[in-house]
This record gives structure tokens, sequence and C-alpha cells, in this order.
């Protein structure tokens, strides 16, 4: 009898007491999940968190060469206020993150939705080449632009077909801002017409067909349907704008060189950063107005979160 016991529990996998048998240490599920995080876990607290925490300690002290500071409080900080190239390079960054946001938001998903209908024959073509300009080097882009947007242009010679006078893009001040968007406008339509594409996909045609059962033409069906259930996807693609125009940095070192443009018109809050930190190695205000600009960026994107509802209950 315990015989036919013993071969019993053997062929059920249990021990004669009835207990499972232990699994080896490193076969655990938990073990298994934290083998594979621990790597990129170490990688984030050394080179993110680490290096933030790093940054807020330095903008509490003056540098005074390598490995010698002094403690200054809250006087870098006073600097940030009172710095006139500071203010002016957070304004350009506002006024170009506000003219991306003008652009790059309307203009994709409209287009994403016309690629969408039913009019437009081999989407998939379409999609593939609008996203060849994301995979351009952002050095080729600025090189090309330099030449597009010069007095002798193509964008001079096209708008001198409508009568408008040559402008100087790159000579101006008030134009480099401009310029700058219409930059960002023609590398990133493409990859933003890829998300909008996703998020409209994911609304049941059934619900434009009960729309047009009913008599919505096209531009209702757009504002009724598309617009509102889209608006994760729209809150996604806003966000990750407002990240890029902040940190806007390439684009004025390749169109200008001294990244400041023509008077100052094109410094931008990341490159008044990097001239601080390694042009006057003044690492300790240079750390001050990265927090500034860190702060800034979380401040507009809850702005953005709490328009968008993003932290309303569910009812």
């Amino acid at each position: 009898m315990a015989t036919d016991t013993t071969h019993a529990d053997a062929r059920s996998g249990t021990s004669p007491r009835g207990r499972k048998p232990k699994r080896p240490f490193l076969h655990r599920p938990a073990v298994v999940a934290m083998v594979f995080l621990l790597p990129f876990l170490v990688l984030y607290v050394v080179f993110r968190v680490y290096a933030v925490g790093y940054a807020v300690v330095l903008s509490f002290q003056e540098i005074q060469g390598i490995g010698s500071s002094e403690w200054t409080g809250l006087d870098n900080y006073r600097r940030v206020l009172t710095d006139r190239t500071g203010f002016t390079a957070l304004r350009n960054t506002m006024l170009y993150t506000v003219g991306t946001l003008l652009v790059l938001i309307p203009v994709p998903f409209v287009l994403a939705a016309i690629l969408r209908s039913r009019w437009v024959a081999r989407q998939s073509m379409f999609r593939s080449i609008l996203f060849l300009p994301v995979l351009t080097s952002l050095v080729v882009v600025g090189v090309v632009f330099s030449l597009l947007l010069s007095t002798n242009g193509l964008l001079n010679g096209f708008l001198g077909l409508f009568g408008v006078p040559a402008q100087a893009w790159l000579e101006t001040r008030h134009l480099a801002i401009p310029a700058m968007i219409i930059m960002a406008t023609w590398r990133w339509t493409g990859i933003n017409i890829i998300y909008f594409t996703t998020g409209l996909s994911n609304i049941p045609d059934e619900l434009y067909e009960s729309a047009a059962v009913d008599g919505a033409g096209p531009i209702r069906q757009f504002w009724h349907l598309s617009v509102p259930l889209s608006k994760p996807i729209i809150l996604f693609v806003t966000v990750l704008t407002i990240f890029g125009g902040f940190q806007l940095f390439v684009e004025p070192l390749v169109l200008w060189g001294s990244g400041g443009g023509p008077g100052q018109g094109g410094l931008s809050a990341v490159v008044h950063l990097y001239r601080t930190a390694f042009t006057s190695f003044d690492l300790g205000y240079a750390s001050a107005i990265g927090v500034v600009l860190a702060a800034i960026i979380m401040v507009f994107s809850l702005i953005v979160l709490k328009a968008f509802g993003f932290f309303a209950k569910d009812r």
C-alpha cells in the first residue's frame, strides 16, 4: 500500500508529504524578471537618477576648477532671473515650441485622416515616403535647408511666383524662428502622421458607417468622431512636441554655426546652457539653467495633461 502511494506521488510530481519540490532560486519568476531588468536599472540609476541629482547639487555651487567648488546657495538661481541672454533664449525656445505645436499637431492629423480615407490608394507607400525625413541626418538636413532658405534659395523662388519679395531667412532676427519651424515641419510631419494614423486605425469602421447612415458627411465625421476618439494619441504627440521644442539644440547650430543666429534670434535655452557649461565652463550656473528648464518643461506638460483631462477621475 505504501509502495503504491509512493509511485502515485512520483507520477504526480509531489513529495510523499504532498509538497511540490522547490524551484531553484534562479528559476523563480521574480528572480528571472529581476535578472533581466537589472542591467537597465543599473544604467538608468547611473546615467539618469545620479546625473540629475548631481546636476541639482552642482546648481547650488560655483565650480572653481577641477575638483574645486564653493557652496553658493541660491546665487545661481538669482542669476537666472537677471540673465538677459537667458531670457532671450527662453523666449526663442517658447516661440519655437508654440510654433511647432500650431503646425505639427493639426497638419499631420488632417493628413493622417486623408491618408486613412478610402480616397487614397497605396497608403503604406505614402506613409513610408513621409517617414523618410526622420531617417535623414539632422546635419545633412541643416546643410540642405541652409541652401533652401538662402536669399536666392528655392523657398524665395517659390514665394516669388506669388509676388512675395525675397526674404533673408537666415540673416534676419525675426525670421530665425520661422526658419527653424519650416525645417522642423519638413522633418517631423511624417512621423506625426504615422502616430496619428495608428490612433485613427483603432477607431471602429462601424462608427463611421453609422454616422454616414445618419447623414454625417466626411467633415462632420472628422470633427465628431476622429478628433474626439483620437484624444489619447493627440495628447501623446503634443507632449512629445513640447519636449522636442524645449530641447531645441542641433537646428540652430547647423543653420548658423554659432547657434545664436542673427541678433541672437535663433538662440535656444539648450544652446545657452551648452555655451555656459562648455565655453564659459560655468558648470554651476549651467546646472541651474538646466534645473529651471526641466521645471518649465514639467509645468508645461502638466498644463497640457490637465487640459486634456488626464487627471480627471472616471465617473
